[in-house]
């Protein structure tokens, strides 16, 4: 296991998915209320303490894959993460993260990690980095407006005028979700937070339908690039609700133009 002694993090997401050693194995970590959409802990910011103890317990730099499931509802307040290195080679090492509550394992990551930078090979990119309005040309998210979550204090996110039409009683009528985002706190973005960044949007159903929650059920990640400085774009489409399940593909580029993290969810419609 590696361990580091790190000063106190001066950006609130680091803050808030900080881990310490555990008296018994493991970590102990604290889930703030900081992050919360209703009651509940947004699932990407769940996800990124868990990765926090993973990066505290392998040699790799950078999460490429991250698999999420919630088995249970964790509340704000201490839990434990156990931590099981599947293994650690050369260029790959593989964990899993298990957010435990009064005595119950409630969130469950399992992560690849590697080094970006050494990475190196064959590239042939088909897709193209979708086309709206720029940061200020769009609809900033305002967190003073009763209703609007918790999470959204940490975030400057901006929606693209049809992505926010649900919040004036006129949704699009496609299930799809466009905009910016970055951390109010000025912090940049890292390999590290790009999985809460990939949960921080509304869901795209509220294009479609008024639903007051749409907890996931598994976030999957995959991180491709490091990020540069600014804001993330941020495309998110579901093709698929069936039986009150939807999948919700997403696409994040950094302020360079270069595709850095692809997302999928599975998520579950409540009445």
């Amino acid at each position: 296991m590696v361990e580091t002694k790190d000063a106190e993090p001066r950006f609130e997401f680091d803050r808030d998915t900080w881990v310490e050693p555990g008296p018994e194995g493991g970590f102990r970590a604290a889930v703030s209320p900081g992050w919360n959409i209703g009651p509940n802990p947004n699932g990407g910011y769940l996800a990124s303490v868990a990765l926090a103890a993973l990066a505290r317990s392998v040699p790799h730099p950078d999460p490429l894959a991250v698999t999420a499931h919630y088995a249970g509802r964790v509340s704000p307040g201490p839990v434990v993460v156990d931590v099981d290195v599947l293994r650690a080679g050369r260029g790959l090492s593989t964990a899993v993260a298990r957010l435990v509550q009064e005595g119950e394992a409630r969130v469950q990551v399992t992560a690849a990690f590697g080094d970006l930078s050494a990475h190196e090979g064959p590239t042939v990119v088909t897709g193209e980095r979708p086309s709206f309005p720029p940061p200020e040309a769009c609809v900033p998210v305002d967190p003073s407006i009763p209703g609007v979550p918790e999470i959204m204090r940490r975030l400057d996110m901006r929606l693209t005028p049809e992505s926010a039409g649900f919040a004036i009683g006129h949704p699009r009528g496609v299930a799809a979700m466009e905009g910016w985002v970055r951390f109010a706190d000025g912090r940049e973005p890292d390999t590290s937070s790009l999985v809460v960044a990939a949960d921080a949007f509304p869901p795209t159903v509220l294009n479609l339908m008024q639903t007051p929650w749409v907890p996931t059920i598994e976030l999957t990640v995959h991180v491709r690039a490091r990020p540069a400085p600014g804001w993330l774009q941020c495309a998110f489409r579901t093709r698929y609700l069936i039986d009150g399940d939807l999948e919700e593909d997403g696409e994040l580029w950094d302020s360079s133009g270069r595709l850095v993290a692809l997302s999928r969810q599975l998520a579950r419609v409540r009445a």
